[in-house]
């Protein structure tokens, strides 16, 4: 009888202590089913007061567990969990926002954890629970924000018109898969947009951040906006010269040195101030003319925003831009350049639309040239520019080669027109202008069919190419080198030689040639990215786009439907 006593005993003991454990587990559990569960339609789910981002995969990823905890084990918070409170943190060396994924209310809950722990204790389970579920939210939506972009460039006021097939991304198996295989980061990292470039831009968003932080702890400069009239040569003196020198100072374009007349553009400046306009996109003539001033205007934390948002850009793109073969323009950069096999094997300056023409953003496929082009004036273009030209000068449309052309495409002689009469806005006539050197187009044109009619297309202006700022079109890209170019494009047919397509330039009738293949389009607009080097380089954000992406980035939201 006593020993039954004894085993009744310690069958209770034994059943307390594992109905305790137990409870303990069901007790998160419930908390997470609780916060995840008892909400309506209208609302998003919730824990400890912190509304979650996700609804249907973080709803799906505990279902399929029983709600039991990802991350809390036996009542403690184990290594992974910390390695992926720090991925958070780390994430705004991909141009995203840290708060978007519980960063303050997980390192408030961290702090707590860590302080009863010193005593012996652990956070209550409501707490834990909050913890785990808010790390499993910061997953998907990291995740999420990674791979597509935390912006949604269809909601921009510019267009972007670069069509991505967005992905399966299943971040809930990806999430089980990290936490089984213990690799948060490698997870998130194979996430990234697979561009090598990405890697690159990210290490140089790091890197300014650095700067940011030298610069917060021992303002070398002023950073007051500098302004100048005109321009400042070498050997010119100017009261600037002092903050300029510690601001290149700053950058490590120069080194410190004594120097004998403080306001003096000295040789050691010049040497500092080519190094500069070679990473803004300036011809490095060392000459301080207002695109200079602008870039020695720039702070680290102004380079850190327009950092962020190329990373964002990077990730709208799509993976087709990695074929074999592609015309990449950046409309920012003033170039194109043809990839074949992801290596640059020919590169052209380009002119692009000016900032109210605006070269959009869109990709396409090239089909076909035309050598020796007829251009058809745009309506706009005839009314404004091409009309008001003929009132003031009669032999304006002989001069420059062109034709009017009625609704069946015949020839209308323009002295039979009473110019003074005519109204732009209900003239009845198409102007033409054939081909020939002075043809708008130039000798050739490179199609890619597309909704916002632009191409890539010679010209006769060629002088236009040695200004750094080409925004001058009425919106199609113009080549500086369209021989080389066409060269390119035919290389696959041996039948066109050097001379064939010298000729086909220059005859009185357009020559169309079919390409053998649709070679990809991508017409896009980065302000900054990263060589292989390391090196970062910046462009002026010429059409005003940047800025919208940036607050739009710096917004505590994270929301996507459908997560």
């Amino acid at each position: 009888m006593k020993n039954l006593f004894l085993s009744l005993a310690w069958l209770l003991l034994f059943g307390q202590a594992f109905a305790q454990q137990s409870n303990g587990q069901n007790g998160i559990a419930g908390y997470i089913r609780s916060s995840l569960e008892t909400y309506s339609p209208e609302q998003r789910p919730a824990v400890m007061g912190t509304e979650l981002y996700s609804t249907v995969v973080i709803h799906r990823f505990y279902g399929e567990r029983n709600f039991q905890p990802a991350w809390i084990k036996d009542g403690k918070i184990p290594e992974l969990a910390y390695e992926m409170r720090y991925e958070i943190g780390q994430s705004k060396f991909d141009g995203l926002n840290p708060v978007d994924y519980h960063f303050a209310a997980l390192n408030d809950y961290f702090s707590r954890y860590e302080a009863a722990k010193k005593q012996g204790k652990t956070l209550p389970d409501n707490e834990l629970a909050a913890v785990d579920v808010l790390l499993t939210d910061a997953f998907i939506m990291m995740g999420s924000h990674l791979s597509l972009g935390k912006v949604d460039p269809e909601n921009l006021k510019t267009s972007w018109n670069i069509q991505r097939n967005a992905p399966e991304l299943v971040l809930d198996r990806r999430l089980e898969e990290a936490l089984n295989g213990g690799g948060i980061r490698k997870s998130l990292q194979a996430l990234y947009p697979s561009f090598v470039i990405y890697r690159k831009m990210r290490e140089g968003l790091r890197e300014l951040y650095d700067d940011m932080e030298r610069f917060e702890k021992r303002p070398f400069a002023q950073w007051k906006p500098l302004k100048t009239d005109k321009s400042i040569k070498p050997d010119e003196s100017n009261p600037m010269m002092p903050e300029i020198r510690k601001r290149l100072y700053f950058w490590g374009y120069v080194d410190a040195y004594e120097t004998v007349e403080d306001k003096v553009y000295d040789a050691e400046l010049v040497v500092g101030i080519k190094k500069l306009q070679r990473r803004h996109g300036m011809e490095p003539d060392g000459v301080i003319g207002q695109g200079t001033i602008q870039a020695l205007n720039q702070t680290p934390e102004m380079l850190i925003r327009t950092a962020a948002v190329n990373l964002e850009r990077l990730r709208w793109l799509p993976d087709t831009i990695k074929d074999s073969e592609l015309i990449l323009v950046n409309t920012a950069n003033f170039q194109l350049d043809f990839l074949h096999n992801r290596d640059t094997v020919f590169t052209s300056k380009v002119i692009v639309g000016k900032s109210y023409h605006a070269t959009p953003q869109f990709s396409a496929e090239m089909s076909y040239i035309v050598f020796s082009p007829t251009w058809t004036v745009p309506t706009s273009i005839t009314r404004t520019e091409i009309i008001p030209a003929v009132k003031k000068n009669r032999n304006y449309l002989a001069s420059k080669n062109m034709k009017l052309l009625n609704s069946s495409g015949g020839v209308v002689d323009p002295a039979s027109i009473d110019w003074a009469k005519v109204n732009p806005k209900t003239f009845p006539y198409t102007v033409r202008q054939e081909p020939g050197e002075s043809n708008s187009l130039g000798l050739a044109k490179f199609m890619f069919p597309n909704k916002h009619s632009v191409y890539i297309h010679d010209t006769p202006s060629r002088s236009l190419f040695e200004r750094e700022d080409r925004a001058l079109s009425h919106g199609c890209i113009r080549i500086q080198r369209p021989f080389d170019f066409a060269k390119f494009l035919l290389s696959h047919d041996p039948t066109w030689t050097d001379e064939r397509i010298r000729q086909a330039m220059r005859q009185p009738k357009e020559v169309t040639v079919t390409l053998n293949r649709k070679i990809p389009v991508a017409i896009i607009y980065m302000t900054y990215w990263a060589n292989g080097g390391g090196e970062m380089f910046f462009r002026s954000d010429i059409y005003g786009r940047d800025a919208e992406i940036a607050k739009a980035l710096k917004e505590s939201k994270g929301i996507k439907s459908g997560i």
